[in-house]
């Protein structure tokens, strides 16, 4: 007997979750994220740190912890972390961003970490995502991947940081987080 998978759609899964889930769709398949404390201060970190900066200063944008993000047709996801530039805010607050947001921060957790650093790496790529930071908890670095020039088609510059390094981006001037603060000290 053959036992056939069909994959989902980005319109099943609309259909199918709810706010606040922690799912999210890879290739068609349902993800279910499992977050533990050491990610929840990762990613509070970054959101409490990119919030600050936002409110610093006019035209700065949004951040926004996760949102549903369609992809493709068979990718949802839902990055820990969210920033669109100012003119490129999500005008409905109760729906789904209507496009790619400018950042997404991926930090590492148990049932997803596979999906970022491969497929979901790669569709952000292919997608014209300029920046993406993947926040590998467990080796205490920061993996940016980011476009050098506007109309860059992948990412050409790839960079990894560790505890006492700065992340930092072209993408948000005046910006500064020392890992330190995000993974304590090194050792």
């Amino acid at each position: 007997m053959t036992t056939t998978f069909t994959r989902m759609t980005a319109e099943q899964y609309f259909a199918a979750s709810t706010e606040g889930d922690r799912r999210q769709l890879v290739d068609g398949v349902m993800v279910v994220n499992e977050p533990g404390v050491r990610h929840a201060m990762a990613q509070m970190v970054l959101l409490t740190t990119l919030g600050i900066w936002t409110r610093g200063g006019e035209g700065r944008g949004a951040a926004l912890p996760p949102v549903d993000v369609q992809m493709t047709d068979r990718d949802v996801y839902g990055p820990d972390v969210v920033w669109f530039r100012e003119g490129r805010v999500p005008p409905d607050r109760d729906a789904a961003p209507p496009h790619i947001p400018d950042l997404a921060a991926e930090v590492r957790s148990p049932g997803t970490w596979r999906h970022d650093v491969g497929r979901k790496k790669s569709v952000y790529e292919n997608h014209g995502l300029p920046e993406l930071w993947l926040v590998d908890t467990a080796a205490k670095v920061v993996l940016v991947y980011r476009r050098a020039a506007p109309g860059s088609v992948v990412f050409d510059v790839e960079l990894e940081l560790g505890p006492g390094a700065l992340l930092t981006s072209p993408l948000l001037p005046g910006f500064s987080l020392d890992l330190i603060e995000l993974f304590g000290p090194p050792g």
